[in-house]
């Protein structure tokens, strides 16, 4: 079963259509990657999987996207579930101003309320070996998350979502503010997480698509064009629009 489908998933921004009949569907532990040029509606598409367009006033949606089965565009959704469930890791790395302790727990305190100093201490230690910060952080704990490196920053970021175990991550052009040896790391981290993981980032670096993805849906005006496997998709496009933006004939 899909961990999350779209079924004519259209969405408008007031009289703006930025989404038009979008059917897909994401496999649990695959990271799948969503490439087309600026403005073509991937960001958008994202941001429907946790309900974040939401916050941005004239947004109407139709259609369905189910998340494990449940339907999140139903009235009565549970957003504050969905968004503990589906978390999302931005462009630019937003750690919270505060240690990088309290950024891991900081979830934790708002979901739960009188957690012990052990429980805590534990979901720091799992989530910062889960991103293979933990031998590098583990006695710098108290020290600002403002200090680290942005690599680092990202992965704390993505620590932040394993401490509250989400079960998706969004990834929205995670490695765009990134060096080419910190891309690299948080690839090869991505890989590993997808073991556990449903990951499904935006990137318009069709490289890092090509590297890291297992499955890749090209979107174009707001429309999926296509959808498969990625060596398929950059091999062996179908449609005429994939294959001319793959080999730069297009954006």
């Amino acid at each position: 079963m899909a961990k999350i489908s779209t079924e004519k998933l259209n969405l408008w921004y007031g009289d703006f259509q930025a989404l038009l009949d979008v059917n897909a569907s994401f496999e649990p532990n695959r990271i799948t990657a969503i490439i087309g040029p600026s403005g073509c509606g991937k960001s958008t598409m994202l941001r429907v999987f946790n309900r974040m367009n939401d916050l941005i006033e004239g947004v109407k949606t139709s259609g369905k996207v189910l998340v494990d089965g449940i339907n999140i565009l139903d009235s009565n959704a549970d957003l504050v579930k969905l968004r503990k469930e589906v978390g999302m890791v931005f462009q630019r790395p937003n750690p919270f101003p505060l240690s990088i302790y309290e950024n891991i727990v900081f979830g934790e305190r708002v979901h739960s309320e009188n957690v012990k100093k052990d429980k805590l201490d534990e979901i720091v230690e799992m989530s910062l070996k889960s991103v293979l910060l933990w031998d590098e952080l583990k006695d710098r704990l108290k020290e600002s998350a403002l200090s680290l490196s942005l690599e680092q920053r990202q992965r704390l970021c993505i620590a932040r979502l394993i401490a509250v175990k989400s079960d998706v991550l969004l990834m929205d052009e995670p490695c765009s503010t990134l060096d080419p040896q910190a891309t690299a790391k948080i690839e090869e981290l991505m890989r590993e997480l997808k073991n556990n993981y449903t990951i499904i980032i935006v990137t318009h670096n069709m490289q890092q698509a090509a590297r890291v993805s297992d499955d890749t849906g090209f979107m174009l005006l707001g429309e999926l064009v296509e959808f498969g496997k990625t060596d398929q998709i950059f091999t062996a496009p179908k449609d005429k629009r994939t294959e001319d933006y793959i080999t730069g004939r297009y954006g």
